[in-house]
Parts: C-alpha cells; structure tokens; sequence
C-alpha cells in the first residue's frame, strides 16, 4: 500500500488525507526520503538549495496569549520584559544590512500597548530609513492589533501594507487543529482566524509562508489534517511561498513540564513529517529545512527528505533559544552545508527570486 501510494505521489497524483496517514506508518525512510526528494527537485532547479540572509528582530516579548508552549513570552511587569526602542531596531537592521541582508523577520508578544499607530509609525520610519523586506507580523499578531485597535481584519491589513509590510510569516499556525490549539494556547486565534488573514493578504497581493509547530499533544492525524487545511488555502488563493514545518522545543516550557518532561522530537520522526509535507503539499514549490531546531547536519540531511531551502541564516532568533535550543549558521556555514551535500547554493529574497 505505501508503495502505491508513493507511485501516485511520482505520477503527480494529489494523495489524500488516509494516504498521507499511512505513509506515516512506513519504517522504509531511504524510500520515502526519495521519492520526497524527487519531487522536490522538480518543483525547483534541480540541484539548486536556496537560503536568505536576515534577522528575526522581536519587538516585544510582552505577551496576554499565555500560551504553554512559550517559553519566551513575559508579563508587562516581569524585570526582564521590554519594548525595543527604534534606535535599537535601527541598529540591528543596519548590522543585518552589513552582513548582506536583504530583508528583516519582525514579530512579536501580544503586546495590548500596541496598536496599529505603533506599526504604522515603526514600519514607515523602518522603510524611510532603510528601505528593507519587511517580513513581518504574524496572522495572530494582525488580529491582535486589529482588537486592540477596533479595526476591521481587512482594515488593519491595508494599513499595514501600506505603511510598509511586505510579506506576512506563518507564525502562530502551530497545529491547524481547534481542540488542539484550545489545549497549548486557547487565547491564540482559531484555525479559521489564521487562514482568514492568509486568504485577505493573499488577495491584496501580500506573499505569506506557512509553518507547522509539531510534537506535543496534536496526534498524526492533527499533523495531517493542518497539511490539508494548508493545501486547500493554497488551492484557493495561492499566496503560500514556503513551508516550514520544525518541532516543538519543550525545554523552560509549561507545557513541558505538564508533559512530564516530554523530550524533543527525534529526527527520524522530523524527517519523516517533512517528506510527508513534500508529498502532500503539491502546491507548494519550496520546503525549508528546520537547522534552527535541529541542528546543521540534520538540516543538510533534510534536503534529500524534501526540503529545497536552508532557511535563513537567522542572525539572531530568541523563541527557540528561549527553550534551550541554540544553533548557530552563518552565510559562510550554510552555503558549505549546501555545497557538501552535493547542492548548489543560492541567495534568495522572500519571494524565492534569485539574487
């Protein structure tokens, strides 16, 4: 059965969810790393693994989500609590733009002090100043702001843009799965919320990626269903440029203590669930690997598991350093990586173009 499966996947034949399911129950993971290989080097340039250069800046880690997963959120009064300042922002963009970044990752807390003025004028100055990719706010983050502001979705969408955000992360999907997102972080949108804000960027133009946070208390039918729930919003709107599934870190968490000290997904089971993404997600052209949680050689094994992309060079990150998690790849590290792994590599933008 796996094997047919896997021939239907080869001939492009769109697998469903009971197919992909099964695939989760194979041991053969030589065969299903090629076949997940194979079609991610016809999705791309053959041998060609792309990779960006930017910064994951975290405006705030002042957060109301609460969210038992996190173990880097704090509370308004916490000593360690803060709102960067523009000039701190400034300086990490500029040291960024140094090391040849084209563009920043801009997310935050749920911080209720900041609504849409604070991003309008952060994003206008950002783009005044230094006219780069604005990759920023999470579909979480967008609602938040656009409660906090009294504004509609699609209002606080077209502001947003047009004070500068270019593309949207898929940050705060986790699992595209209600019972399990009210379970780890029930004051975070709905799965439906999430994908509305996708389908309104989607339509105004706005580009998004879309991730998947795996290994907690979701089963691998919740893994399967938020592959699905994804497929078909590509199907819709087609503003998906990438796919980063990476596992969940328990370490400092609430949920990990809950968990009774749960450990970290292995790689197997990481490699595994990134080539089922490979095979389910057909209308996806580019699958990141997840060095950032797993570790480099890890990272360059998933690029024959279905990844086409090494990510960014993350010249700072702090959500997964926060639990305990700590990998660091400059330029120099990722592009060897690539290369030892019998691939080419190339720089991109957040639309996947060349640069």
């Amino acid at each position: 059965m796996i094997e047919a499966i896997l021939k239907k996947a080869l001939d492009g034949e769109r697998i469903s969810g009971e197919d992909a399911l099964a695939l989760f129950s194979t041991n053969d993971m030589l065969l299903l790393g090629n076949v997940a290989s194979r079609i991610a080097r016809r999705k791309r340039d053959n041998r060609v693994v792309t990779y960006i250069v930017d910064r994951n800046i975290n405006y705030t880690n002042i957060c109301v989500t609460d969210c038992d997963f996190c173990a880097f959120y704090r509370k308004e009064k916490d000593d360690d609590a803060y709102v960067l300042p523009f000039e701190t922002i400034g300086g990490k963009i500029e040291e960024t733009m140094a090391l040849g970044g084209r563009q920043i990752l801009l997310q935050g807390g749920h911080n209720v002090h900041l609504g849409i003025e604070y991003f309008e004028d952060l994003f206008q100055k950002i783009k005044e100043k230094y006219g780069i990719h604005l990759h920023a706010l999470s579909p979480s983050e967008i609602i938040h702001i656009s409660q906090v502001s009294k504004l509609s979705l699609e209002e606080t969408l077209k502001r947003l843009h047009r004070a500068g955000l270019d593309s949207i992360p898929g940050g705060g999907a986790e699992i595209l799965v209600d019972k399990v997102r009210n379970q780890i972080g029930p004051k975070k949108c709905t799965t439906d919320q999430w994908l509305e804000v996708m389908e309104k960027a989607h339509g105004m133009g706005i580009p998004t990626t879309a991730t998947m946070m795996f290994g907690h208390v979701e089963s691998l039918k919740d893994r399967v269903e938020h592959l699905l729930r994804l497929r078909l919003q590509q199907d819709q709107t087609g503003g998906f440029t990438a796919f980063i599934p990476w596992p969940w870190q328990p370490g400092n968490t609430k949920l990990g203590r809950d968990l009774k000290g749960q450990k970290a997904v292995s790689g197997l089971d990481y490699l595994k669930t990134l080539a089922i993404s490979r095979i389910v997600l057909d209308n996806f052209d580019n699958i990141q690997s997840s060095w950032v949680t797993q570790g480099p050689k890890v990272g360059q094994v998933a690029l024959y598991y279905g990844a086409n992309d090494m990510g960014s060079t993350m010249l700072e990150e702090n959500v997964v350093r926060a639990a305990g998690t700590v990998f660091c790849l400059d330029e120099k590290d990722i592009r060897r990586l690539i290369t030892d792994g019998g691939f080419t590599p190339q720089k991109r933008n957040m639309r996947y173009e060349f640069v």
